[in-house]
């Protein structure tokens, strides 16, 4: 029982930072732009993604999940994994539900207004300034499109975000944006040395997303734990 525990809030600590990662998953690229300027034009052109749907791979040490993502403003974001098959994580801004078949539970937390919250707003321009003043914004080497990986043939502009303060979700992000303008690719390192990648393909921008998607409402044969990680305000 208590392997089956720390297994469940790891699962929440990741699907939690996989929620931090994804709300910033649109940029707009231009060449040889100073970094933190370049960074004001992601959040410009954030502002202008009403919701998107994409194709997502979450590495996070040696398990690999892919599923597809669907995203709203404001804050609203699901996955629907194919491996783990049937697995969801559902955030409608204020609570990240995760639906884990293989224990047949709902780990529904409530996110607090004071720090992760104000990650999630990042799903908006605001949301991205929020990011500027808490973290330290550079380009990874150079302005230059360089490889997303060795040996890869596609070419990526990438961005290093180092936080100010111990209060960020993330001591470092790298976010790798494609010719197309969109992020490719989240890296993440999380306060305790997590690492997270999260890839993006087959991004469809404004595809008509009812917002109805993100109510959920787990199996009513499993077992719901609230507020697993943390006590969430109100």
């Amino acid at each position: 029982m208590q392997g089956m525990v720390f297994d469940l809030q790891k699962i929440a600590k990741t699907g939690l930072a996989v929620l931090l990662l994804v709300v910033g998953g649109v940029a707009a690229a231009q060449d040889l732009l100073p970094a933190t300027a370049f960074f004001d034009q992601v959040a410009q052109e954030y502002g202008s993604i009403e919701e998107y749907s994409a194709n997502i791979s979450i590495k996070n040490g040696g398990s690999v999940s892919r599923g597809v993502l669907l995203f709203k403003n404001p804050e609203r974001i699901r996955i629907d994994f194919s491996q783990p098959e049937d697995q969801v994580i559902v955030s409608d801004g204020e609570r990240l539900q995760i639906y884990l078949p293989r224990y047949n539970v709902v780990l529904s937390q409530r996110l607090q207004s004071g720090g992760d919250a104000a990650l999630t707003a990042a799903a908006s321009g605001r949301g991205l300034q929020l990011l500027r003043r808490g973290y330290g914004i550079a380009y990874l080497d150079s302005p230059n499109a360089v490889p997303l990986e060795e040996g890869s043939d596609e070419l990526v502009t990438k961005l290093r975000l180092n936080w100010r303060s111990t209060s960020e979700g993330f001591r470092q992000l790298i976010l790798s944006i494609g010719a197309n303008n969109l992020i490719r690719r989240i890296e993440g390192v999380t306060a305790d040395y997590q690492e997270i990648q999260l890839d993006f393909t087959n991004i469809d921008r404004n595809p008509g997303i009812p917002a109805s998607r993100f109510d959920y409402r787990g199996p009513s044969s499993a077992n719901t734990f609230h507020d697993f990680l943390f006590e969430g305000e109100g």
